[in-house]
């Protein structure tokens, strides 16, 4: 049931894609000529897409919401993977080591100090 309506949804998708790429930015729908009053006219293509658009994004979030309800009861497992938790362990003061004064700090060393002598 759920590869049948994830399937169902993929060809939702795509049909809501073309309906949108088909129309016009202005609504003009598929620009076609004829009659002023006919099916297919530009003003009957532009109600068209529209409603076909209109009636495609319905199905499409209906279909997106009962994929999620469905998904969200196969996952069956709702524990917490707790197999990498670490817990924090208190390092005793008299352990840490003391703070390193700026003058006890090696010098830095220049590794190309050398290299141009020949």
């Amino acid at each position: 049931m759920f590869i049948f309506l994830t399937v169902l949804q993929a060809l939702v998708g795509a049909l809501l894609v073309g309906v949108i790429l088909v129309q016009k930015s202005e609504g003009g729908g598929l620009g076609v000529g004829g009659s002023p009053s006919g099916f297919m006219s530009a003003r009957g293509a532009a109600n068209f897409l529209t409603r076909a658009t209109a009636g495609l994004a319905t199905v499409f979030v209906l279909l997106s919401i009962v994929l999620a309800a469905l998904a969200v009861n196969m996952s069956g497992g709702s524990s917490v993977d707790t197999s990498l938790q670490r817990t924090a362990v208190p390092v005793p003061a008299a352990s840490a080591p003391a703070a390193v004064a700026p003058s006890a700090a090696p010098a830095p060393v220049d590794p190309l100090a050398g290299a141009a002598k020949r």
